[in-house]
């Protein structure tokens, strides 16, 4: 009796991920494109907290679909056009949408 229940929960169980068809809930983005995004954000973030013109900390970086979205404050131009540089030299970035502030 208890095989007969779990092979009948484990049929259901691949039944619930095959009907899903594996789409992540941020904008039913796939789950390749969602692990594509999160490596993008990481390489970025790795970049900026490197360079010493940017302070990583203040910056935030989001990808959906290859496009990167930076967000936060800088303390000049220089940082806010270099931390988009930094952006682009990233593999797998087809855009790049700098919404930094400058405040000083």
């Amino acid at each position: 009796m208890n095989t007969r229940t779990a092979f009948t929960a484990a049929f259901i169980a691949v039944t619930l991920v095959t009907a899903s068809g594996c789409a992540v809930t941020r904008g039913q983005e796939t789950v390749g494109a969602y692990v594509d995004d999160t490596a993008i954000t990481t390489a970025v973030k790795a970049r900026m907290i490197d360079n010493k013109e940017v302070d990583g900390t203040s910056i935030r970086v989001e990808t959906l679909n290859g496009t990167v979205m930076l967000s936060g404050f800088a303390k000049n131009m220089t940082e806010k056009t270099t931390a988009e540089s930094l952006a682009w030299k990233v593999n797998g970035v087809k855009h790049v949408k700098n919404e930094i502030t400058v405040r000083p």
